[in-house]
């Protein structure tokens, strides 16, 4: 099931994709009074609807859909270095990373709204000189996890989604931490959905691509974490309250700018296209202004 936030004549609303996804379930369809993916996961509490047999629904083409999260409660939590390849060349880049030291590497990035598939992002290229993408599988919580062992952690997982982790590298590196450089407005672009959880359980295995102008830059599976999703939200949750709808980036796989050789480094320039892809997911693409 893939859970969508859309507009329609000029209202926001959330749904259900068709299973052949060319139309949308309005919420409504279904019982549920949520107008938001906020108030969706909270409305369901863990659970997901039965799809009604002569549900109404509404050509995707009549509809432009927004990020499934527009707008999260907190900042987004994000893991650092999650992925092996992506340490190494991280280290090789001597900004600032360390090698990993055995601990999940945890920050924040804060977002006024996120990007919209199809949406432009705001390189900020007034005070960024290192533009970076960095594809991402986003976990959703759906109902508040506290001391959660990694056994039941699938029955906290709301679904998944794509994050672009936009980066402002030059940002990172002088303020010798990852929060500024990431959490510029447009830096976190979303979607096209949220993949329920029951589809691919609590550690799917889904082949994660991001291209640049049609160029393959990422190319791995998100099988290849260092820290699972269940190992993470039992860290967390051990020592915070993860709400509903908490957003969780679980980290990028090697390919980035920032981790090519100086000389021929190709960081994101006005009229680049971003293509994130994950596999049972979809495709967020995005163009830089």
């Amino acid at each position: 099931m893939k859970f969508v936030t859309y507009n329609y004549n000029g209202t926001e609303y959330v749904g259900v994709l068709t299973n052949d996804e060319t139309s949308v379930i309005p919420a409504s369809e279904f019982g549920l009074k949520a107008g938001s993916m906020l108030e969706l996961i909270k409305e369901l509490d863990g659970s997901y609807p039965a799809i009604p047999t002569q549900a109404k629904s509404i050509a995707l083409s009549d509809v432009k859909l927004e990020a499934p999260i527009p707008e999260p409660r907190q900042d987004v939590i994000c893991l650092g270095l999650n992925y092996r390849d992506h340490v190494e060349e991280a280290t090789r880049a001597d900004a600032v990373f360390d090698i990993q030291r055995g601990d999940a590497v945890y920050f924040s990035k804060r977002l006024q709204r996120a990007v919209a598939p199809g949406g432009e992002i705001d390189g900020h290229f007034d005070i960024c000189d290192s533009l970076d993408y960095e594809v991402e599988l986003g976990v959703i919580i759906g109902r508040d996890a506290k001391n959660v062992k990694a056994a039941d952690a699938g029955k906290y997982i709301f679904g998944y989604t794509i994050i672009n982790d936009v980066s402002a590298r030059n940002l990172q590196t002088c303020h010798k931490q990852w929060y500024f450089g990431k959490s510029l407005d447009d830096f976190t672009p979303m979607g096209p959905c949220i993949l329920s959880a029951d589809e691919v359980g609590a550690m799917p295995e889904l082949d994660i691509r991001c291209y640049v102008n049609g160029e393959k830059r990422q190319d791995s599976n998100t099988r290849m974490m260092i820290f699972d999703i269940p190992y993470i939200i039992e860290e967390l949750s051990a020592g915070m309250t993860l709400k509903a709808g908490t957003v969780i980036a679980t980290g990028t796989p090697s390919g980035v700018a920032l981790g090519m050789p100086p000389e021929v480094q190709k960081y994101l320039e006005s009229g680049d296209v971003v293509r994130c892809e994950i596999d049972g997911i979809g495709v967020l693409e995005n163009t830089i202004a």
